[in-house]
Protein backbone atom coordinates (compact mmCIF):
# COMPACT_ATOMS: atom_id res chain seq x y z
CA UNK A 1 0.00 0.00 0.00
CA UNK A 2 1.49 3.49 -0.74
CA UNK A 3 0.40 4.68 2.94
CA UNK A 4 2.70 2.07 4.01
CA UNK A 5 5.81 2.79 2.02
CA UNK A 6 5.24 6.55 3.24
CA UNK A 7 4.85 5.89 6.74
CA UNK A 8 1.39 6.67 7.40
CA UNK A 9 -0.03 4.85 10.74
CA UNK A 10 -3.77 4.30 10.22
CA UNK A 11 -5.48 4.29 13.14
CA UNK A 12 -9.91 3.70 13.55
CA UNK A 13 -11.47 5.57 15.53
CA UNK A 14 -15.28 6.46 15.86
CA UNK A 15 -16.24 10.30 15.72
CA UNK A 16 -19.35 11.41 16.56
CA UNK A 17 -21.04 12.74 13.12
CA UNK A 18 -22.35 16.47 12.87
CA UNK A 19 -20.31 17.42 16.18
CA UNK A 20 -18.40 20.36 14.99
CA UNK A 21 -14.68 18.06 14.49
CA UNK A 22 -12.58 19.42 12.33
CA UNK A 23 -10.75 16.70 10.70
CA UNK A 24 -14.50 14.97 10.28
CA UNK A 25 -15.99 17.68 8.50
CA UNK A 26 -12.71 18.06 6.53
CA UNK A 27 -13.00 14.31 5.72
CA UNK A 28 -16.56 14.43 4.42
CA UNK A 29 -15.87 17.64 2.20
CA UNK A 30 -13.35 16.04 0.92
CA UNK A 31 -15.24 12.52 0.10
CA UNK A 32 -18.13 15.06 -1.57
CA UNK A 33 -15.48 16.61 -3.88
CA UNK A 34 -14.10 13.58 -5.14
CA UNK A 35 -17.57 12.15 -5.80
CA UNK A 36 -18.57 15.52 -7.78
CA UNK A 37 -14.50 14.97 -9.58
CA UNK A 38 -14.00 12.13 -12.29
CA UNK A 39 -10.79 13.18 -13.11
CA UNK A 40 -9.47 12.33 -9.21
CA UNK A 41 -8.26 8.43 -9.92
CA UNK A 42 -7.78 6.74 -6.90
CA UNK A 43 -7.91 2.52 -5.79
CA UNK A 44 -10.45 1.19 -3.77
CA UNK A 45 -9.24 -1.82 -1.39
CA UNK A 46 -12.27 -3.75 0.72
CA UNK A 47 -12.76 -3.17 3.75
CA UNK A 48 -11.82 -6.71 4.36
CA UNK A 49 -8.11 -6.24 3.19
CA UNK A 50 -7.33 -3.25 5.15
CA UNK A 51 -8.44 -5.43 8.42
CA UNK A 52 -6.38 -7.91 7.30
CA UNK A 53 -3.58 -5.97 6.79
CA UNK A 54 -3.58 -4.44 9.96
CA UNK A 55 -4.55 -7.45 12.03
CA UNK A 56 -1.18 -9.09 10.61
CA UNK A 57 0.72 -5.79 11.47
CA UNK A 58 -0.79 -5.99 14.97
CA UNK A 59 -0.39 -9.87 15.25
CA UNK A 60 3.48 -9.10 14.52
CA UNK A 61 4.04 -6.27 16.88
CA UNK A 62 2.28 -8.25 19.88
CA UNK A 63 4.53 -11.44 18.75
CA UNK A 64 7.55 -9.11 19.55
CA UNK A 65 6.35 -7.90 22.75
CA UNK A 66 5.84 -11.01 23.32
CA UNK A 67 8.78 -12.78 22.73
CA UNK A 68 10.26 -10.25 24.66
CA UNK A 69 9.05 -9.54 27.93
CA UNK A 70 10.07 -11.09 31.13
CA UNK A 71 6.88 -11.62 32.42
CA UNK A 72 4.26 -14.34 32.05
CA UNK A 73 6.59 -17.20 31.90
CA UNK A 74 4.53 -19.91 32.87
CA UNK A 75 2.13 -18.77 30.32
CA UNK A 76 4.30 -18.72 27.32
CA UNK A 77 5.45 -22.16 28.18
CA UNK A 78 1.84 -22.97 27.09
CA UNK A 79 1.52 -20.43 24.70
CA UNK A 80 4.55 -19.61 23.01
CA UNK A 81 3.26 -18.03 19.75
CA UNK A 82 0.33 -15.92 19.57
CA UNK A 83 -1.66 -17.19 15.82
CA UNK A 84 -1.29 -20.46 17.09
CA UNK A 85 -3.38 -19.53 20.72
CA UNK A 86 -5.92 -17.51 18.93
CA UNK A 87 -6.51 -20.24 16.86
CA UNK A 88 -7.08 -22.41 19.34
CA UNK A 89 -10.74 -22.46 20.88
CA UNK A 90 -10.29 -22.33 24.67
CA UNK A 91 -12.68 -22.51 27.27
CA UNK A 92 -11.53 -20.31 29.82
CA UNK A 93 -12.31 -21.17 33.62
CA UNK A 94 -10.52 -20.44 36.60
CA UNK A 95 -8.60 -23.30 36.62
CA UNK A 96 -7.00 -22.87 33.49
CA UNK A 97 -6.11 -19.31 34.72
CA UNK A 98 -4.99 -20.39 37.46
CA UNK A 99 -2.69 -23.07 35.74
CA UNK A 100 -1.52 -20.91 32.87
CA UNK A 101 -0.66 -17.84 35.08
CA UNK A 102 1.17 -19.85 38.01
CA UNK A 103 -2.06 -17.82 40.28
CA UNK A 104 -4.00 -19.44 42.73
CA UNK A 105 -4.34 -20.82 45.43
CA UNK A 106 -1.14 -22.95 45.01
CA UNK A 107 1.09 -23.71 47.73
CA UNK A 108 3.76 -21.08 46.39
CA UNK A 109 0.99 -18.52 46.09
CA UNK A 110 -0.48 -18.67 49.59
CA UNK A 111 3.50 -18.95 50.33
CA UNK A 112 4.22 -15.73 48.65
CA UNK A 113 1.76 -13.86 50.36
CA UNK A 114 2.61 -15.47 53.96
CA UNK A 115 -0.87 -16.99 53.99
CA UNK A 116 1.00 -20.15 55.02
CA UNK A 117 4.49 -21.02 55.94
CA UNK A 118 5.70 -23.05 53.25
CA UNK A 119 5.37 -23.45 49.64
CA UNK A 120 5.74 -27.10 49.94
CA UNK A 121 3.28 -29.40 50.26
CA UNK A 122 1.58 -30.67 53.96
CA UNK A 123 1.77 -33.95 53.22
CA UNK A 124 5.80 -33.88 52.81
CA UNK A 125 6.34 -31.75 55.77
CA UNK A 126 4.04 -34.83 57.79
CA UNK A 127 6.24 -37.48 56.00
CA UNK A 128 9.24 -35.99 57.13
CA UNK A 129 7.95 -35.53 60.69
CA UNK A 130 7.31 -39.05 60.64
CA UNK A 131 10.94 -40.26 59.14
CA UNK A 132 12.76 -38.20 62.18
CA UNK A 133 10.18 -39.98 64.69
CA UNK A 134 10.92 -43.53 63.03
CA UNK A 135 14.76 -43.24 63.32
CA UNK A 136 14.30 -41.72 66.61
Amino acid sequence: MTLEKENWNIEYTWIKAHAGHYGKELGDKLAKEVTRNSDIYYNKFPKSEIEHKEREKSMKKWQQQWDHTTKGIATKEFFPNIKDRLKTKINLTSNLMAMTTAHGKTGSYLHRFRIIESPECPCAAVSAVSMQQTKQ
